[in-house]
């Protein structure tokens, strides 16, 4: 069955929820799913809404045009609207370590996710073997200092021409530059090796080891121009005990970056994140 999903914010006021409601009932539209959230703080509604198509009055390549007249200009509000038929289409960057690269392209492969993949990128030729086992094309653009601005104008090119909707960076060890950021605004999600904020640099595991940590954890974040700052879409923690060694703590955190990564790409995927400013709120 098609639907669309909206997603939207702006300032609350009464009646808001009615009139969302309202439009999609009154066009025949059947609500399947519904979920709202109000910021006493900030004073700012957050809607998800999701409905059936098929006996919708509104054709669906008017319904965004529709609601923006009707409802966005009155309420100022900011939304997306979102259909199931057309599926988010994910890059993947990646440089040496496989872990993450793995876990999501098994789970693409058992058609978990309503995605396409259709290319991964690395600046290291280290797991191209990885991209053809599954049949995804792999694009090598080795990076230097001198060369960065160049090789990145030439990926943005390629993920232009494959109509890439959002990049996940699965344990890409570069910093990505702020043109790219622009392009693809919290589209770009990555995953962080420890709890955020926590132990920042090389070797975060290491660093945990010496302070006789308890917990380590992993964030996944969407990138913005500050570094390992970005709005937070997922977190979680793994108990440590003074038995564990340093491999025991990197082991124990490859799985955990695996399963973080991947509930935040399902999140995205499923078009359940918001962000507002550098906060998300998540959907159930």
């Amino acid at each position: 069955m098609k639907t669309a999903k909206l997603l939207l914010y702006c300032p609350d006021k009464p009646g808001i929820l009615a009139e969302v409601t309202d439009f999609i009932t009154v066009n025949k539209g059947n609500i399947i799913y519904l979920d709202q959230h109000v910021d006493h703080v900030e004073n700012i509604f957050f809607m998800r809404i999701e409905w059936e198509l098929q006996d919708f009055l509104i054709p669906q390549e008017k319904i965004e045009d529709y609601f923006a007249t009707l409802y966005a200009q009155k309420y100022a509000m900011s939304f997306r609207l979102y259909f199931s038929d057309t599926k988010p289409r994910m890059a993947i960057f990646v440089s040496k370590m496989s872990h993450c690269l793995f876990d999501m392209l098994a789970r693409y492969t058992a058609g978990e996710w309503n995605v396409d993949i259709p290319l991964i990128v690395s600046n290291h030729p280290d797991l191209q073997h990885v991209a053809e086992r599954f049949g995804i094309p792999f694009y090598l653009f080795p990076i230097t200092k001198e060369n960065k601005a160049e090789q990145e104008r030439l990926e943005m090119d390629l993920l232009a021409k494959y109509n890439i909707t959002f990049i996940v960076l699965a344990r890409y060890m570069q910093v990505i530059s702020e043109q790219m950021i622009d392009a693809y605004p919290n589209r770009i999600i990555n995953i962080h090796h420890s709890f955020l904020p926590a132990f920042v640099g090389a070797k975060p595991y290491h660093a945990a080891f010496e302070r006789g940590v308890k917990i380590i954890g992993a964030t996944s974040h969407y990138v913005t121009t500050e570094l390992d700052a970005g709005p937070i879409i997922e977190q979680d923690i793994v108990r440590i005990t003074h038995k564990d060694t340093v491999q025991d703590l990197i082991n124990k955190g490859k799985d955990l970056e695996k399963i973080v990564l991947s509930r935040a790409v399902q999140k995205h995927i499923e078009r359940k994140v918001l962000v507002y400013k550098n906060k998300t709120v998540i959907f159930n």
